[in-house]
């Protein structure tokens, strides 16, 4: 990888001849050029989300100290026409969680804990299920407790003033999603017990923990714990798009997220915590070491490790009312971007990739540059046919005239436009799809969805199984026009709602995927379920674009909306619920 900063001189050389200082002179200018081009081009795609009103906040590039890219987006107050810049303050989300990690890290190398050690040693009245649940288990989101966040009464108690231990008595004596180490499975529940036990152990705040621990020593002075209620200069509001443009955010009380979610920072600040971190000023390098060393599905201590591109990442995103945040290091060339905003939505992650491919010499091409050719249909005939994706769907690819259509799994179908005779582009989202290999009739064998900086290949079906997804796709669109409801979807629903409120859903009944998500969420849906008591009614209400027959449940104490899809067989493909108001 070439590294920006060029050293014109070697340290050692003592005399310097004239062609010697005019060669170093150009050198030095065309390094400049290069980093102006490469801040330009950078502006360029974080102003594309900006454009489509899809992200305000700060971004931030820099390799080791030097600062590539910084730059400020919309407003950190709308109402008063207040600019973002690099000095505001975000509040984190889930970023927060590798500072709780790295706090948990020098509690072991003070000899106050030893991250193997079972959760009980520190909470020995912590219930029988938790018997096996290492701090290990808690970092890496595998101690099957369940995520608060989702329990269905959050919405209420997430406004409302709590401490640790209130909050760690709301999930206590919940029944575990899996056995302590088994799967992973995403938990903020764990990381409001690692600030629990945090405070427990050594007697201080989590606040007063992370400043005098972290903050301070590292100089990072717009950083801390936010609060409702205390003035934070600089500080910006958070937004959610609505039909009419950004409106204000809902309100979260900051003592609910604790070390899951309740940090603020600035994008500067952020850069001194991951030269700070992996420069060695944090921890021991054995320390460090357990912190960037995934247990299951790449998932670290407070971090994912993933390669991007070729080069190894240590990342982790976050996602709280009115603010999305990416932090990003490339430990190859130490590479950090840092992108925070203050509207929710996607965008800070999909900048971050874009900005960390241009700072690696990659060609960044916006969703707003492609440019559609015009094939032959004799060319675009070859792509026709369903393709298994890794995750299970199909992706059903047709043509009708000159315009190919890919439907991916339950989603509605989109068009999908050539710019070159193999590379096709979305206009919907920013994703391409790329067909590759040749059969022995010349079509492809395999199609590649690039999105998100990932690549996810699906290898052709035979024709015989490409049939079969395409007479159910004609199926669903048919259904979708007379607006008329699957044969037996309402009985599969009805059952369905009865045997997880009794707890024993029938999962030879529904496909892989939604077996998965059934078991790992069984103990919020009974919840949920439960508290609304027997079913009084279902009423089909019509069906949606991607296949779904939705169905109004009446229960004693509510109304739920639900949408169940069924697979030609006739096994549940998909289902999910919200209330109606």
């Amino acid at each position: 990888m070439r590294n920006s900063t060029i050293s014109l001189v070697p340290v050692y050389e003592k005399r310097y001849t004239s062609s010697m200082l005019s060669r170093c002179c150009l050198f030095a200018l065309l390094a400049g050029t290069c980093l102006a081009q490469d801040a330009a081009r950078m502006d360029q795609i974080v102003q594309s989300y900006v454009a489509n009103h899809q992200f305000m906040g700060t971004a931030l590039v820099a390799r080791g100290s030097q600062v590539l890219y910084s730059k400020g987006f919309g407003s950190a107050n709308l109402e008063w026409d207040i600019p973002n810049s690099p000095n505001t303050k975000f509040r984190l989300g889930s970023v927060t969680k590798q500072f709780t990690a790295a706090s948990i890290l020098l509690l072991e190398e003070r000899g106050k804990l030893k991250v193997s050690d079972p959760v009980k040693k520190y909470m020995p009245d912590a219930p029988t299920a938790w018997d096996k649940i290492t701090i290990s288990n808690v970092l890496t989101h595998t101690s099957g407790i369940p995520n608060f966040t989702s329990f269905p009464d959050y919405a209420k108690f997430g406004v409302l003033a709590t401490t640790p231990t209130e909050l760690v008595a709301r999930f206590r004596d919940k029944p575990l999603d899996f056995e302590p180490g088994e799967k992973y499975s995403y938990s903020n529940s764990g990381y409001v017990l690692l600030t629990y036990l945090l405070e427990k152990i050594t007697g201080d705040t989590y606040e007063k923990f992370v400043r005098d621990n972290l903050f301070t020593p590292l100089g990072m002075k717009d950083s801390g714990y936010d609060s409702n209620s205390a003035v934070i200069a600089h500080r910006a509001s958070g937004y959610v798009s609505g039909p009419k443009g950004f409106e204000n955010a809902g309100f979260v009380h900051m003592t609910v997220p604790q070390g899951a979610g309740a940090l603020y920072s600035t994008t500067e600040d952020l850069l001194k915590w991951e030269q700070g971190l992996f420069g060695g000023k944090v921890l021991q390098a054995a320390s460090l070491e357990k912190m960037t060393t995934p247990f299951k599905s790449n998932y670290a201590f407070g971090l994912m490790v993933t390669t991007e591109g070729g080069h190894k990442l240590i990342a982790h995103g976050g996602g709280i009312q009115g603010f999305n945040t990416e932090l990003e290091y490339f430990p190859e060339d130490k590479l950090t971007v840092v992108v925070l905003g203050n509207v929710n939505g996607r965008a800070p992650g999909e900048i971050a990739k874009k900005l960390a491919a241009m700072a690696h010499g990659d060609n960044v091409k916006l969703q707003s540059e492609r440019k559609e050719i015009t094939l032959d249909p004799k060319v675009l005939s070859r792509y026709v046919g369903a393709y298994q994706m890794p995750q299970g769907q199909a992706n059903l690819i047709t043509l009708e005239g000159n315009q190919l259509t890919s439907k991916l799994g339950n989603q509605a179908p989109v068009p999908i436009f050539p710019e070159s005779e193999t590379m096709f582009f979305l206009k919907v989202v920013d994703a391409q799809v790329e067909f590759s290999g040749n059969d022995a009739q010349g079509r492809p064998t395999q199609l590649t969805i690039h999105q998100n900086g990932m690549d996810n290949t699906g290898k052709r079906l035979d024709d015989a199984e490409a049939k079969k997804v395409a007479d159910a796709a004609a199926a669903v669109a048919k259904r979708f026009k007379d607006q008329t409801a699957a044969p037996g979807s309402e009985a599969a629903l009805r059952k369905m709602i009865e045997d997880c409120q009794a707890g024993k859903p029938d999962y030879d009944s529904m496909s892989a995927g939604l077996a998965t998500a059934t078991r790992q969420q069984l103990p919020q849906i009974q919840a949920i379920l439960t508290e609304h008591g027997k079913i009084q009614s279902v009423t089909f209400t019509g069906v949606g674009p991607a296949g779904p027959d939705i169905y109004q449940v009446k229960f004693e104490k509510g109304t739920l909306e639900y949408r169940i899809w069924l697979s030609p067989d006739g096994k549940a493909e998909a289902s999910n619920f919200h209330p109606v108001q």
